[in-house]
């Protein structure tokens, strides 16, 4: 009677309720993950920023402490005798200046050379394209050695100048690849769509594929700027006059003794505090920019180096 009634009404009949799905989040295999996954990254965090936090306190902590292994991740006999040796010297502030234009002007002219290497090689039918990539796959496993390098840079006459920093470093083929890939992923509707507006290939490339690739570009963004703002040996080889080098070299010489303790109007017990903590106050000087720096393209960053992990 139940039925016919049912079937009359149009109403679905009654009968026993299936057991709703247990969801994964509610499983306890899924929850021991959790804590287990918890663990582990805390464990990574840890280890990762305990070298960078001893060596913020030992730029802080006394001779003795240092040598004595006191110093784990708090100062011991807190003291910035170094931080005021280093930092009073006139030449530290001309060579850490040296180093923002040198890295400003490599990180852009680099950027936009890799950029415009990087979007010819994405073109499939761009005929002598094999060529291109072999040339530029070749300079990752030869080059032409350090002296036949110092030669070609002192006859070009690059020596003492920027140029000798900014353009044997100006494409870093790894970058490269990266981008070409990033492009070669784009659709290529966006860009016919462009074309039949009336775009030309340098308007396609600066208003449709530049703002779509904004990720790719911070990426390769801090990967330029870091490998500058770190480097020291063009700059040790290329040039002669201290006031010409980045603040790595004087750091670099600094820590090896060429910078003699009267050019920072420096006593014995200076002598004796700086010797035991130069290389931990040299650590923090050189990071502290970059880690300025990555805060505000954290988030490019994280994406772009995920390029070609997902498809789709």
């Amino acid at each position: 009677m139940v039925t016919t009634t049912a079937r009359a009404t149009g109403a679905p009949p009654r009968g026993p309720v299936p057991p709703r799905p247990r969801r994964l989040k509610d499983s306890r295999g899924y929850r021991a993950f959790q804590v287990i996954n918890t663990v582990v990254l805390l464990g990574v965090v840890v280890v990762t920023l305990y070298p960078f936090v001893n060596i913020l306190a030992q730029s802080f902590s006394a001779d003795s402490a240092i040598r004595s292994g006191q110093v784990n991740i708090w100062p011991k006999g807190f003291n910035l005798t170094t931080y005021q040796l280093v930092m009073s010297d006139s030449m530290f502030w001309t060579n850490y200046k040296n180093t923002v234009v040198y890295t400003v002007v490599a990180t852009a002219i680099a950027i936009v050379l890799t950029t415009c290497y990087a979007y010819v090689l994405s073109k499939r039918d761009l005929r002598g394209r094999g060529l291109l990539i072999g040339i530029a796959v070749f300079t990752m496993f030869f080059n032409g050695g350090l002296i036949p390098n110092y030669v070609l840079i002192s006859g070009m006459g690059l020596k003492n100048t920027l140029w000798a920093i900014v353009l044997p470093n100006a494409i870093s083929v790894f970058n490269l690849l990266v981008m070409k890939s990033f492009f070669e992923n784009m659709p290529e509707e966006l860009e016919e769509a462009a074309q039949i507006d009336g775009l030309n290939t340098y308007g396609t490339l600066l208003r449709i594929v530049l703002p779509l690739s904004k990720a790719v570009l911070a990426t390769m963004l801090l990967f330029y700027a870091v490998s500058f703002w770190n480097s020291w040996f063009a700059a040790f080889l290329y040039m002669d006059r201290a006031e010409l080098f980045p603040v790595t070299v004087y750091l670099r010489n600094l820590i090896a003794g060429a910078t003699s303790a009267s050019s920072t109007g420096a006593g014995v017990s200076d002598v004796a505090q700086v010797s035991a903590n130069i290389q931990a106050v040299t650590i923090i000087l050189t990071v502290l920019p970059i880690l300025c720096l990555y805060p505000m393209i954290q988030k490019y960053f994280v994406s772009g180096v995920m390029l070609g992990s997902v498809k789709g």
